[in-house]
């Protein structure tokens, strides 16, 4: 077995004067042997693009693009491509890979199995629930740990 690690990191102007955010997120991977050299760099840029996707749609408030496709997703309210306002950001979105990492967590710490948990918020996977409903299981399972 190969060992893949990607890592993306990026940083923005925060709202006050000399100051920024910074956001970055890393993930190993773990390749087959005996790839050819097309298919290791294959994986290696599908690997570094979900890493770099991920950080804009948290950055953006947006749903992760397709790797394949990098064109900014439409937004359903107004049709509107690309991100929100400055200032404006999409609190209702996807849960983070952060939120549902911990949220997972939680429940095994508690004996809840992330199918209860899908079935509590009527989702056919984790990566469905949004910000709001990870928030708000996170906050349940935090009571019932207490």
């Amino acid at each position: 077995m190969l060992k893949l690690n990607a890592s993306y990191s990026k940083k923005i102007p925060a709202e006050s004067d000399y100051s920024s955010q910074s956001y970055h997120a890393s993930i190993e991977v773990e390749l087959p042997d005996g790839l050819s050299p097309n298919q290791l760099h294959e994986k290696i840029h599908e690997t570094f693009d979900l890493v770099r996707n991920s950080v804009e749609s948290e950055l953006h408030g947006n749903t992760p693009v397709n790797p394949r496709d990098n064109t900014p997703q439409k937004d359903p309210k107004n049709g509107s491509q690309g991100y929100p306002p400055a200032g404006q950001k999409n609190a209702d979105g996807p849960a983070s890979p952060k939120q549902i990492k911990f949220l997972l967590d939680l429940a095994r710490t508690n004996g809840v199995t992330p199918e209860q948990i899908k079935a509590r918020y009527r989702v056919n996977s984790l990566e469905e629930l949004t910000r709001t409903q990870c928030s708000k299981a996170i906050d349940e399972l935090n009571g019932k740990a207490a």
